[in-house]
């Protein structure tokens, strides 16, 4: 099962949301693995209906970051400012 670091809450709280079932789950910043940041992706596993951090998937967080660095490549290319004359 994979999860994304989706967003840092209360300086203290991280929110991991949960591709396969669409869960959020909060969790303290302290459990997350060395090197955690936003849109980290992680193996997750279910025990007793609570999600724990396997490890970071390095291959998914780095494909992602790629693809992520790719569109905003495409889309400053694309644009050419505004189209209002600037007085």
């Amino acid at each position: 099962m994979r999860g994304i670091l989706d967003r840092f809450e209360d300086n203290n709280k991280a929110v991991i949301l949960i591709e396969e079932t669409k869960e959020e789950v909060v969790i303290p910043v302290d459990e997350l693995p060395d090197g955690s940041s936003e849109n980290t992706y992680f193996n997750m596993e279910k025990i007793d209906d609570k999600y724990q951090i396997v490890s970071i998937d390095e291959a998914t967080t780095q494909k992602e970051a790629e693809e992520t660095s790719d569109l905003m490549a495409k889309l400053r290319a694309k644009s050419k400012g505004s189209k209002f004359k600037k007085k």
